[in-house]
């Protein structure tokens, strides 16, 4: 199984909730940059947190992929959310290349936890962040990290 993790791209600093903040210019350009970079993988599936930069961000994606599978919306990808849950989740899962768009401090955390066993560990997710994970289950401490690249490192590819 291989999991891609993608943290939203830059958002505006304030709205009426956290949920609601959408992406900002900045933000759309930099979703479209790491949806090059998926260019050619065989996604099966992008989950995406409810939040408002999270789904904006999905869809940039989805469309410069040509998906026709719409996202799939789950409530366990938001930035406060358990990331032994989220590997629970994925373990329901049958596809077998996924795209997860999330947030800080998930993302982190659940590539430290997969990768390293525990959520000590830092993984460089700044905005727009994207990882590759390989895993033959979601568990913790199982996984490869195959790739991690943000908008700044793929701007020369």
């Amino acid at each position: 199984m291989k999991v891609w993790v993608l943290r939203h791209g830059q958002a505006e600093p304030s709205a009426a909730s956290d949920p609601q903040r959408r992406l900002t210019e900045t933000g759309r350009q930099e979703a479209l940059q790491m949806a090059r970079r998926l260019a050619g993988q065989p996604l099966d599936i992008i989950l995406a947190s409810p939040y408002v930069r999270a789904q904006q961000t999905a869809e940039l994606v989805r469309q410069q992929l040509g998906m026709r599978r719409s996202i799939t919306t789950v409530d366990w990808l938001t930035p406060d959310d358990d990331p032994l849950e989220a590997l629970d989740r994925l373990a329901e899962r049958s596809e077998g290349n996924i795209l997860l768009v999330s947030h800080q401090p998930l993302v982190g955390q659940l590539i430290s936890l997969a990768v390293d066993g525990h959520r000590q560990q830092h993984y460089p997710m700044p905005t727009a962040g994207l990882a590759c994970l390989e895993m033959s289950m979601p568990a913790a401490g199982v996984a490869q990290l195959l790739s991690l690249s943000n908008p700044a490192s793929a701007s020369g590819t």
